[in-house]
């Protein structure tokens, strides 16, 4: 029967490798433009959505940053780890090509409920909240179903030489996709304005459009697919197998083992060829083990490293460009190269050790950008920044932090650490003023920063602290200080625009401000005096520009970038290939959950080491270089096998069985014949 099945399997495929063709000049089939076509659109559709993803949660439903970035993560989570579902579903009972367009139509489902969702004029703040998160459950559904398929199925479509190559560009078209989605959706949300306000609506409108499209292409090409038909619910037979071996094993304990193998004691009750295939997975499986410490350094780039770039000079996207650059590069010269100089490297390896030495470089670039970064004070200590608007000069007595005396629109270079006897402290502060002594009482509280305004009066020296947030090193943002009436500090996004700032004494007069430059990663104090009718600004400068330039990042970005091509594309190549042709989706799945970890990792890490950035990200790469020397340990152990002669073998055997069968018949027929003539006689 086996035998019979293979037969009519191989005359199928060959039938359809006669019918499709190949694309000209190549040895890949025609099939494959769709399904290339379908990852682009797709992963056009995933990541464009996801760029503007937090923004909306925050301006749009209002949120804070926390929710924010948990409700953020949460969803990234679960696209990652849904891949084993829509393995399951693939491998038991759809077969790929089913599973991917039926999950695609949920996909698409989503990205619609979640486009709808951003229309303002369709209920409430309830309602869009509602329909944002039905959109993102069913996004989640579809993408991380489809994830496992997707690859697997393109696999199916080629012969073992061919693959890797495949693979290559199955990865060349993820990366365009979100090279161009990660560009033009956030112009489709801030240039096109929509309901009076930013577009969210058809910022994801158009993910949902060509998600749409993916589904549509990837249907087109349905006559030319090589197709393998489900092999049945084999998840649950690979559990119930490993959990009879457990139990066999743990029932005959106090036997001496017989078997090789511990799965080898489910041999009473399942076949050999299913415990062989299981033992393959399982082999695979364990070999995952210290992969997501790589992914937990990769996908730092859009959080970490993006923090670590707006403090700086300018964040741009530069990893799928160079992943677009690179693949061919490694594909044409570097691996041929490899080859034919007889190097045995684990590609896999190689890239864990570009990714350390990504953050290695990092690190280098860390500790150059917080050297003009303002730490918010630790526990019993605040900061504080004095501001003359006194016209002359001052001298400050207590505390004494102040040695030197301060001149009229002007400030301490940088701020002073007060110490505090208690969590909080009022303050007696004694001012010289052209030989005259103020004092003012002010309250100060630990782990804040404070800005002292100290100006005259007819009374001598007045005092006003105001609380200076310590958002420096993310934003720029202004204080602007009324010093006609003393009436506080106002937001420049309330009292000024920048640039042709334009300030008000009152509503019928206003002038236009030139704040001059205004250095990226600085902060800015901004003093509005009036003179003659005219507003006039001066600005002073509390926390120095950062003069580390964005192309400092281009190193570590080009060694992430270079450790993901060897690691990525090759970890891809290699589940598929290690795979027995009934569990392909589920290796997959077991792939992409690497990346869910990986993330999981950066959570721990981030939220209970309590580190500073550049020792954190010197912790990362110290991990993954030890991650490194494990996997390299077991890569060179693994033993490499080829499915398909699995396939062979078994093959062979059922035939032998069968053989066996017909001769053991033939012997008791000839054994019964004779019986029965002598019964007779």
């Amino acid at each position: 029967t086996s035998l019979i099945r293979q037969t009519q399997i191989d005359a199928h495929r060959l039938r359809l490798d006669q019918r499709v063709g190949k694309l000209c000049g190549t040895n890949y089939p025609a099939s494959i433009c769709f399904i290339v076509v379908n990852e682009f659109c797709e992963r056009f559709s995933y990541y464009g959505m996801k760029a503007v993803l937090t923004l909306y949660f925050v301006s749009y439903l209002h949120w804070d940053k926390d929710l924010s970035t948990a409700i953020y993560h949460a969803f990234s989570g679960l696209c990652y780890f849904t891949p084993i579902l829509g393995a399951l579903i693939a491998d038991s009972w759809l077969g790929k090509f089913r599973t991917i367009v039926y999950l695609s139509i949920v996909y698409v489902i989503g990205h619609v409920v979640k486009s709808v969702g951003a229309i303002p004029t369709i209920g409430d703040s309830t309602v869009h909240i509602a329909l944002s998160m039905t959109g993102l459950i069913l996004i989640a559904f579809g993408t991380g179903g489809i994830k496992p398929c997707v690859a697997a199925f393109g696999g199916d479509q080629f012969d073992e030489d061919e693959r890797q190559k495949f693979f290559s560009i199955f990865y060349m078209s993820i990366n365009a996709g979100s090279l161009l989605s990660t560009l033009i959706t956030p112009i489709l949300r801030g240039d096109v304005k929509c309901f009076d306000g930013d577009c969210y609506a058809l910022a994801f409108g158009v993910p949902a459009i060509l998600m749409a499209i993916a589904l549509v292409v990837f249907i087109g090409g349905s006559g030319l697919y090589k197709r393998n038909p489900p092999q049945g619910n084999i998840l649950l037979q690979v559990c119930n197998c490993i959990g009879f071996a457990i139990k066999n094993r743990w029932k005959n304990s106090k036997q001496e083992p017989q078997r090789k193998h511990w799965l080898d004691w489910a041999d009473e009750k399942y076949s050999k060829r299913l415990i062989q295939e299981i033992k393959m997975v399982l082999r695979v499986l364990v070999l995952y083990i210290p992969l997501p410490m790589f992914w937990a350094l990769f996908d730092q780039q859009g959080s970490r490293w993006t923090l670590q770039a707006t403090r700086m000079n300018l964040a741009f996207m530069l990893n799928p460009l160079l992943i677009l650059v690179f693949v061919p590069i490694f594909d044409f010269i570097v691996y041929p190269l490899i080859g034919l100089c007889r190097i045995n490297m684990k590609k896999m390896a190689t890239g864990m050790v570009f990714a350390a030495l990504a953050f290695g470089a990092a690190t280098l670039v860390e500790v150059n950008v917080v050297k003009t970064v303002v730490d918010p004070p630790p526990a019993g200590k605040c900061l504080l920044q004095v501001f003359n608007l006194a016209e002359g000069d001052v001298s400050m007595k207590t505390p004494d932090l102040f040695p030197e005396p301060i001149h009229y629109l002007q400030d301490p270079p940088e701020y002073k650490t007060l110490p505090l006897e208690n969590s909080s402290m009022e303050l007696k502060i004694e001012v010289l003023f052209k030989g005259n002594t103020s004092q003012c009482n002010q309250m100060f509280e630990q782990q804040k920063a404070y800005s002292l305004f100290l100006y005259s009066s007819t009374s001598g020296i007045q005092c006003k602290l105001v609380i200076h947030h310590l958002g420096l090193n993310k934003e720029r943002y202004y204080i602007v200080f009324n010093h006609a009436t003393v009436c506080g500090l106002l937001p420049a996004s309330g009292f000024c625009r920048y640039p042709d700032v334009a300030c008000c004494s009152q509503l019928d007069k206003c002038s236009t401000l030139d704040l001059g430059l205004l250095d990226f990663g600085a902060s800015y104090t901004v003093i509005l005096t009036e003179k003659a009718g005219q507003t006039v600004a001066h600005k002073m400068e509390d926390v120095k520009a950062n003069n580390v330039h964005i192309a400092w990042q281009v190193p570590q970005y080009v060694l992430i970038t270079a450790g993901e091509v060897m690691f990525s594309i090759t970890g891809l190549e290699f589940s598929y290939s290690q795979a027995p042709a009934n569990m392909k989706s589920v290796l997959q799945a077991g792939w992409l959950l690497t990346v869910a970890f990986g993330n999981v990792i950066v959570l721990i890490v981030a939220e209970g080491a309590g580190l500073e950035q550049w020792k954190e990200f010197l912790l990362f790469a110290g991990l993954l270089l030890g991650v490194f020397i494990i996997f390299s340990i077991m890569a060179y152990f693994y033993t490499y096998v080829d499915p398909d002669q699995l396939d062979k073998l078994y093959l062979e055997e059922s035939v032998r069985e069968e053989d066996d069968d017909k001769m053991k018949k033939k012997t008791n027929d000839i054994y019964m014949n004779e019986k029965r003539k002598n019964t007779r006689m």
